[in-house]
């Protein structure tokens, strides 16, 4: 996702616009904390929230060539990374600030991302934590359990069938 979209804020529930631009290197460090922010909760309900490793996950996988930044109003408020892989996309480091979480931004961007994998007609893949909210907002648009483990679950959304001819 290199150029730079817009959410036009139109559809009903998304709040304020949005766009999506293309990370820099410069972002990693707000990026490693907004994610320490919106994993704290969860991470520590399962009994392994570190200081220094919940920032230290994204910095090691952060790939800007990859990632997108959402902002709003000149507000960084989110990231996510989808990275292309033989067994399709896996969207990762998707994190949305929980100021901006239930206001319709994160289904949104999930749409466009998800629109462009259908055209592309991949599968995405990702993980989510044992007992996240955010899980509920996957199935929603579409993922189905693939498997789990004792702290993650694998949630795959099937590659879009091709148009009838």
């Amino acid at each position: 996702m290199a150029e730079t979209e817009t959410g036009a804020g139109s559809e009903p529930g998304t709040g304020p616009g949005w766009a999506l631009r293309a990370a820099v290197d410069d972002d990693l460090e707000p990026l490693a904390e907004l994610r320490a922010i919106v994993m704290r909760a969860d991470l520590t309900r399962l009994g392994r929230y570190d200081e220094h490793r919940v920032r230290q996950r994204l910095r090691d996988g952060f790939t800007p060539r990859y990632t997108s930044v959402i902002v709003s109003a000149g507000e960084v408020i989110g990231c996510v990374t989808v990275r292309p892989a033989d067994d399709g996309l896996w969207l990762e480091h998707f994190y949305l600030a929980p100021h901006r979480q239930g206001g319709g931004v994160g289904s949104a961007v999930l749409r466009r991302l998800l629109a462009d994998a259908d055209a592309r007609r991949r599968p995405v893949r990702l993980i989510v934590l044992r007992g996240s909210a955010a899980r509920r907002l996957y199935e929603r648009h579409g993922f189905v359990f693939e498997r789990e483990d004792a702290v993650d679950v694998y949630l795959v959304r099937p590659a879009a069938a091709p148009a009838p001819a």
